[in-house]
């Protein structure tokens, strides 16, 4: 559905986008991801057309978005940061004038009535923009991407601003567009790509760093495994005995039980598991294991290994 190859984008001598490719077939809902500066806003934009590539080819549904902009535009519907709402008009007024603007030739009625259903705007249509709720207006620029039925959505920092009710709301809308949609998701709220996305493109510095089923992504660094044990046994011995046992990079003590013993986090070195090891050593010295539980690698981690200089 989207191909991008050898993409480059030059403002002058700076490259902000430097000779990437990538694919994404229909009905995927891939997170766009990457520091300030990394040239994610201008892959979205060339892929929008809002901006010319300096090289490289890129097409909506075989459509070169250079050769053939309308049509191209066509299968487009894109929702910047800042929803370019009017906010003297109502939601509906809104949604009419983006079916005039996009010379959409569906059912008017039938099809506005459906994306006010989808987007569970009823009882706001007739209500001014100005007059909704961050959430709300979050809704209706939605809304006005999905005018003429595109076969891809583009979503720039969707949830940027709204609350925690709000975001999980938006978040079931884009999981429930995902169905009959290919969706690009771009944000700088990590959750937010594992709870909605299939797929995870890290781009930094124009160069695309990763690009992974997000099911995968742990498999993308190198990254240190982490668990929490609780240990029935003398705090300072078994802090001590911790400390030395191969493999163990730090150990944090959280807290302490009158019956379960310690609470400790461990973070092992590069390439170790010293459960084993620890698991025998408390048993021969009779310090019960009360509880072990494996802290999984967060994409908060990945993204910093994946984009950081050091």
């Amino acid at each position: 559905m989207i191909h991008i190859e050898n993409l480059t984008k030059y403002y002058g001598k700076n490259c902000a986008v430097n000779n990437i490719s990538f694919d994404i077939a229909e009905g995927q809902v891939v997170g766009f991801l990457g520091p300030n500066g990394a040239g994610k806003s201008t892959t979205m934009n060339i892929l929008t057309g809002y901006l010319s590539s300096t090289s490289g080819v890129c097409s909506i549904d075989g459509i070169d978005i250079l050769e053939n902009p309308i049509e191209a535009k066509k299968r487009i519907g894109f929702l910047p940061e800042v929803p370019p709402l009017y906010p003297d008009m109502t939601p509906m007024e809104y949604l009419n004038f983006m079916y005039d603007l996009k010379k959409c030739t569906l059912n008017r009625k039938k099809h506005l009535d459906e994306i006010v259903s989808v987007m569970r705007l009823g009882g706001y249509t007739d209500r001014l923009i100005s007059h909704l709720s961050k959430g709300y207006k979050q809704r209706v620029g939605i809304a006005g991407a999905l005018v003429s039925n595109p076969k891809v959505l583009i979503f720039d920092e969707p949830t940027i601003g709204l609350d925690p009710r709000q975001i999980i709301e938006i978040r079931e809308l884009i999981r429930s567009l995902a169905k009959n949609h290919t969706i690009i998701l771009s944000t700088h709220i990590l959750p937010e790509v594992q709870a909605v996305c299939d797929r995870i493109i890290i781009i930094d510095k124009g160069v695309i760093k990763a690009d992974k089923a997000t099911s995968d992504i742990n498999e993308l660094a190198e990254s240190k495994k982490r668990f929490t044990i609780q240990i029935s046994g003398p705090k300072p011995e078994v802090e001590s005995f911790l400390r030395r046992i191969e493999g163990v990079g730090a150990v944090e003590f959280l807290s302490t039980s009158k019956t379960n013993g310690s609470l400790f986090r461990i973070q092992c070195k590069t390439g170790y598991d010293p459960r084993r090891l620890i698991f025998n050593a408390m048993a021969e010295r009779q310090w019960p294991i009360m509880e072990l539980n494996t802290l999984g690698t967060s994409l908060e981690d990945i993204f910093i290994a994946l984009t950081s200089k050091q």
